[in-house]
């Protein structure tokens, strides 16, 4: 058995876990056109970009304001707009980016700080969280809406993306 303790192999599951959503991301990413990436099948739906935008103002709130403390900055609602304004580079940077400053605040938490009380997003249906469980719902929720940008880009690229283990065919 390894003398790693529960926190750092919870801490580096977790870092291994994001690391692949976001080589699955980038596969799809770079399968696609910015039109793609921006498109909405309705103004019910959230395009891939909106998705990334989503994704990197949770990350920041939960990982960077509720664990490192940093300013929270999230604009919830500009993360769906119909029309981001953002160009398709600089979504893709500002995720990529967001999410390595967030796989670094994950991977150096103390163990002592794993069940501390944090209040990353006030007034939610999550109340207070540790550390811990914050993680936890942070990773879940990448990869909830990493299975939605290959369920996406499955349907614009109009196949299979093989981004586990190539299928017998």
């Amino acid at each position: 058995m390894s003398s790693a303790s529960i926190p750092a192999t919870i801490r580096s599951f977790v870092s291994f876990r994001m690391g692949r959503s976001e080589q699955d991301i980038n596969a799809c990413l770079n399968r696609l056109s910015d039109d793609q990436i921006l498109h909405r099948g309705g103004d019910h739906e959230n395009s891939i970009a909106n998705l990334l935008l989503h994704l990197e103002g949770n990350l920041r709130q939960w990982v960077l304001h509720g664990i490192a403390n940093q300013p929270d900055v999230r604009t919830r609602d500009a993360e769906f707009s119909l029309n981001p304004t953002l160009p398709v580079a600089e979504i893709r940077q500002r995720f990529a980016a967001t999410l390595a400053e967030c796989r670094a605040v994950i991977t150096t938490v103390p163990d002592e700080r794993m069940l501390e009380t944090i209040d990353p997003q006030p007034g939610s249906i999550w109340g207070k969280p540790s550390v811990l469980e914050a993680i936890i719902l942070v990773e879940g929720h990448l990869q909830l809406h990493t299975g939605q940008i290959i369920l996406l880009t499955k349907q614009m690229a109009g196949t299979d993306l093989d981004l586990s283990m190539p299928r017998k065919r």
